[in-house]
């Protein structure tokens, strides 16, 4: 997966301020996120951008667990006011 991963996601400053892209297109893999997090299928999304594959989508999926390994989050603690 990890070598799928660097031919189907990229980078460039010169495309979308640098953000990982789907190779080949602006597709953005935040908005790949954003819209499966919203209930869409690969199916769907496929359908409104048909120059992915379900291929592209799992490398998306794959290079956002290996980015989130590697960095430290920290949760939102809401204190009342």
């Amino acid at each position: 997966m990890q070598k799928q991963i660097k031919q189907l996601v990229v980078s460039d400053p010169k495309v979308m301020m640098g953000k990982p892209v789907i190779s080949g297109t602006r597709i953005t893999v935040e908005l790949i996120l954003e819209k499966l997090a919203a209930g869409e299928t690969p199916e769907q999304i496929i359908q409104a951008h048909p120059r992915l594959t379900r291929d592209a989508i799992q490398a998306a999926l794959a290079f956002a667990a290996e980015v989130l390994r590697y960095d430290v989050i920290y949760p939102i603690v809401e204190t009342a006011s």
